[in-house]
């Protein structure tokens, strides 16, 4: 079992990588093989609605020089996915939106690969608006027939500096009863296919 978490903050040691390295190690500890991708703030082209990816059917959007291609390559061999990102004005990272779209347009265009996979958003935030970008993350999981996980409260950790989200003693207790559930599910799912 695989799981693989995005990282949609330009800040590689910002508060979205502090959540989503608190909820890797809990999963490391449950057995299962994490892998941590940064995108956040490199060039990322947005979907352009092309239709491309319907024509060539090889998995891949027609763009192909910045990282989202790798991350849907991960995404399909992956059991799991995570995707982590801040909260810039109540919504997703630039990069974030990219790879939502881009990558469940490319799945739908080819047979829905990211069907059945097990999938969670996780959100940075320094006050309000999380909400709103932990459901667009989610979107992305429900209209690829996946299997959402929750946790014990929303996937988010509150901070304005980086690491001040380590302070946030739920925000981190979020990520463990998050990872808990992960794993839960994904050898629910694993040891009857």
């Amino acid at each position: 079992m695989k799981v693989i978490a995005i990282n949609g903050s330009p800040r590689k040691e910002g508060n979205t990588a502090a959540l989503l390295k608190e909820l890797l190690s809990e999963l490391e500890g449950e057995g299962v093989e994490t892998e941590l991708i940064h995108i956040g703030g490199q060039k990322v082209h947005g979907c352009t609605a092309c239709m491309k990816c319907f024509e060539m059917k090889n998995g891949q959007c027609v763009f192909d020089d910045d990282p989202i291609n790798g991350c849907i390559a991960k995404m399909r061999e992956a059991d799991g996915i995570v995707i982590g990102s801040p909260t810039y004005f109540a919504d997703v990272s630039t990069e974030v939106k990219a790879l939502i779209d881009r990558a469940g347009f490319v799945s739908i265009a080819n047979g829905g690969f990211l069907a059945r996979k097990v999938g969670a958003a996780v959100v940075a935030v320094r006050r309000a608006g999380a909400v709103h970008a932990y459901d667009s993350i989610n979107h992305l999981f429900g209209i690829s027939n996946m299997f959402t996980v929750g946790s014990s409260y929303w996937n988010l950790g509150v901070g304005l500096n980086p690491g001040d989200v380590i302070d946030d003693a739920e925000g981190m207790q979020t990520m463990r009863d998050l990872a808990s559930n992960m794993a839960w599910l994904l050898k629910k799912i694993h040891n009857n296919p």
